[in-house]
């Protein structure tokens, strides 16, 4: 197909996508289907919409567009020397390399219909190409990952396994040949079907070898460009894990850099993407800016980490005594992000590795990296105005930045806290694994619930000031209004919705009568610490089908909750930010550049 027939094919087959309100036909194995087709419907088969319907699809796409309000993320350039500059310069372009890995990741068409999109001279692609920056994809992340371009359905496996494998297929393959547990169930492997229909486990080192590769000599540039000895060890580390598959060093090294100015979070980490099993890690990326004096003032919590975990509300055998001393906590400035880190709903705050063994490690542990211009950005934006939509005027007023922050650090602290390693029918296996794919809804809906509980009882122990107790609770109430409107399926707005029934049953969010929620200051304590222990008993005894069984009874919008989000929709307040990266003045280093130009005019 010609190119310029082939762009007037995707704009149609997406306005008649949009015409039949997005009714997909029934979605083909990606694998075996020709790429420049993306769906069933072409140009050539129906008639192009009326332009009236045109006028529909298009303001769809704009209207999801503004759902997302620009925000410039500033960051102090000043802190930064030349050859950190050019450091810098050597991550970001890393970074991008990310990008590509996740595009691949999420639908081997995205490529295709990003290199289609930008070559279009039909000025209405500039609108979808931008959407499809924002969603890494033609999938709506708010809406079910519903397609806004006429390609089949998303898989939910995305592209870490066959099309059509089946969970039951999977644990089949496994149960007949254990010795390739490992690899199938880890994060680092994706599962293919060879020509005799056999699976097999292929490393990221090698699926993604194209671009591990360039990313992997940009890191040890920017390791020789360093003066921290630390970070560099830990850029080398993570260059070398990109060709060895192996990230136990480089999970290690991350988690003791110290001392730093440039803060960095590069590799597979995340398995939210895999909404089939829960197993496999997506690339992402961050590339930051430390403020030294609040990181090192906030690391003074990480010495009560010991008796959060004896505080817990669970059997002291269920606890997990065994994470490793080391958790240090950085507050950043964002100036980059890449891969899964910026698709869709931007992160606040991340608790990194996953992996149990350096979490458990005694020189290991988890690092928890709070991004300071991201929570500005959310919280002038967007929670200002949803709290007084949902919060009683007497309450209203709790609702403050300091807390917002507040919660998402002790979020991230709680991720490091409860049963990581467990014991089940007499083997020793994970929480993830036994969970699989609901595991992320339940883990956030416990760091969410413990960041609540944490906070309390760092306020008993006299760490946080007692005056902020109804502060924290109500600003999470509000708080819960911000982030179910992700998209019902995604893992943080599920958790946030089971939160908001749990504690509506329990009556410690009362409704009162006019459209808006209080918090019962007698009732929340003990509805939290109930709900805390309900949800690390599930995770402590790997229970799948109760998790199951407690995301169908409490993981739905009640009619008052959606009519509450209806409200905020109306009010057209945005439901995130678009981070706009300022990266003037990083540019490639001059020798580099230099010694590109010679050898090319010596050519």
């Amino acid at each position: 197909m010609k190119r310029s027939s082939f762009t007037a094919t995707l704009l149609a087959a997406f306005l008649l996508l949009q015409a039949h309100g997005c009714k997909q036909k029934p979605a083909a194995e990606e694998e075996t289907m020709p790429i420049e087709t993306y769906g069933a419907t072409t140009a050539e088969e129906e008639p192009a919409p009326p332009p009236d319907t045109k006028f529909m699809a298009w303001q769809y796409v704009k209207d999801t567009i503004e759902k997302f309000e620009p925000h410039e993320m500033s960051w102090n350039r000043d802190l930064l020397d030349d050859r950190q500059k050019a450091a810098l310069w050597h991550l970001v372009e890393a970074s991008r390399l990310m990008d590509e890995i996740f595009l691949r990741q999420v639908s081997l068409r995205n490529a295709q219909i990003r290199t289609d999109l930008e070559k279009s001279d039909d000025p209405a692609a500039e609108d979808l190409l931008h959407l499809f920056g924002i969603m890494a994809g033609p999938y709506n992340r708010l809406e079910h990952n519903k397609p806004f371009i006429n390609v089949p359905n998303k898989r939910k496996g995305a592209t870490f396994y066959p099309g059509n494998m089946t969970k039951d297929e999977f644990e089949e393959w496994i149960a007949g040949n254990p010795d390739v547990e490992e690899s199938f169930r880890g994060p680092f492997h994706v599962i293919r079907r060879t020509e005799e229909k056999r699976l097999v486990a292929v490393p990221y080192s090698r699926e993604y070898a194209e671009w591990l590769e360039p990313a992997a000599e940009h890191l040890r540039e920017a390791a020789a460009l360093v003066d921290n000895p630390s970070l560099a060890r830990y850029l080398e580390s993570r260059a070398d894990a990109f060709g060895s598959n192996d990230y136990f060093q480089s999970d290690m090294d991350w988690v003791n850099v110290k001392d730093h100015t440039l803060d960095v979070t590069i590799g597979p980490y995340e398995v939210y993407e895999d909404e089939l099993l829960g197993y496999k890690a997506a690339f992402e990326s961050y590339v930051c800016l430390r403020d030294p004096e609040q990181s090192r003032e906030l690391e003074k919590i990480k010495e009560y980490l010991p008796a959060m975990e004896e505080n817990l509300p669970i059997p002291e055998e269920h606890q997990n005594k065994k994470r490793g001393a080391k958790s240090p906590v950085a507050v950043v400035d964002l100036i980059y992000s890449a891969g899964d880190a910026k698709a869709g709903v931007q992160t606040l705050a991340f608790n990194l590795p996953n992996d149990e063994t350096v979490r458990e490690h005694p020189e290991g542990g988890a690092k928890k990296v709070i991004l300071r211009n991201m929570m500005n950005g959310k919280f002038d934006a967007i929670m200002t105005k949803i709290s007084p939509m949902v919060t009683t005027p007497e309450q209203v007023e709790k609702v403050t930045f300091d807390q917002f922050f507040g919660h998402t650090l002790m979020h991230e602290i709680s991720h490091s806290l409860g049963p990581g390693t467990i014991v089940k029918d007499g083997e020793e296996t994970e929480v993830s694994r036994e969970l699989k794919e609901l595991y992320p809804t339940i883990e956030e809906a416990k760091a969410d619930t413990l960041g609540m509980y944490n906070s309390i009882y760092l306020v008993e122990q006299g760490f946080f000031d007692p005056g902020i107790r109804e502060s924290v609770y109500i600003t999470f109430m509000a708080g819960t209004f911000r982030s179910v409107r992700f998209g019902a399926n995604e893992a943080h707005a599920k958790a946030n919705i089971i939160i908001f029934n749990y504690l509506v049953e329990k009556g410690a969010y009362q409704d009162d009568g006019g459209g808006r929620f209080r918090v019962d200051m007698d009732e929340i304590d003990g509805a939290v610490r109930d709900l805390a222990h309900d949800l690390l008993m599930l995770e402590a005894t790997g229970d799948y089908e109760g998790s199951r069984s407690f995301i169908e009874k409490y993981g739905t919008m009640s009619p008052t909750m959606e009519a509450l989000v209806d409200a905020i929709n109306d009010a057209d307040i945005p439901v995130d930010i678009e981070p706009v990266f300022d990266l003037e003045g990083i540019e490639k280093p001059e020798e580099e550049a230099t010694g590109e130009d010679d050898a090319a005019s010596s050519g």
